[in-house]
C-alpha cells in the first residue's frame, strides 16, 4: 500500500433489524489512524453499513485515492454492481421499485465522484484486524447511545 492511499475499514451493527444501530470506521494514512463512530436509535444494519462508508469519505479533507474494506456485500455489491443500473433507471430496481436507502446511496454516489475508491470485501468476524476494530467501534457506539456497558456476546 503506497503512502498516498487512504485505507478505510468500515462496519455497521444493529441490535435487532430494525433496532438501535451503530457504525464504525477506521482510517489509516501515512502511519496515522483516525477512528469514527456513531449511532441511531432506530435503523437497520444496511443503513449503518452505508453510513460508515459515507462518514469515512466525508472525513477526507481533499480528493483522495482510497481502498475501502468492508464486510458488507450489500455495500460492496451495491457500489460496484447495482448503483450504475439504479441511476440509469431513475433510482429504481429491476422490478421498478424505489431503491431502498436511496438517500444514503445518493450521498455515497456524490462522494464517489470526489474520490477514487477501490472496494474490497472481507468476511466479517473472521479475525481481520481492521474489520474487527470497525465492528468494535460500531458496537461501542450502540452501547454508548443506550447508556450501558458493552454487551458480552452480542453480534454486530
Amino acid at each position: 500500500m503506497t503512502t498516498d492511499v487512504v485505507e478505510i475499514f468500515t462496519d455497521g451493527a444493529c441490535r435487532g433489524n430494525p433496532g438501535p444501530g451503530g457504525w464504525g470506521a477506521l482510517l489509516r494514512w501515512r502511519g496515522h489512524e483516525r477512528e469514527l463512530s456513531g449511532a441511531e436509535a432506530q435503523t437497520t444494519n444496511n443503513r449503518m453499513e452505508l453510513t460508515a462508508a459515507i462518514r469515512a469519505l466525508e472525513a477526507l479533507k481533499r480528493p483522495s485515492a482510497v481502498v475501502l474494506i468492508t464486510d458488507s456485500e450489500y455495500l460492496q455489491r451495491g457500489v460496484t454492481e447495482w448503483l450504475p443500473r439504479w441511476k440509469a433507471r431513475g433510482w429504481r430496481t429491476a422490478s421498478r421499485q424505489p431503491v431502498k436507502n436511496q438517500d444514503l446511496w445518493r450521498r455515497l454516489d456524490e462522494l464517489l465522484a470526489r474520490h477514487r475508491v477501490e472496494w474490497r470485501w472481507v468476511r466479517g468476524h473472521s479475525g481481520h484486524a481492521g474489520n474487527e476494530r470497525a465492528d468494535a467501534l460500531a458496537r461501542r457506539a450502540i452501547d454508548e447511545m443506550l447508556g450501558r456497558p458493552p454487551a458480552a456476546g452480542e453480534e454486530g
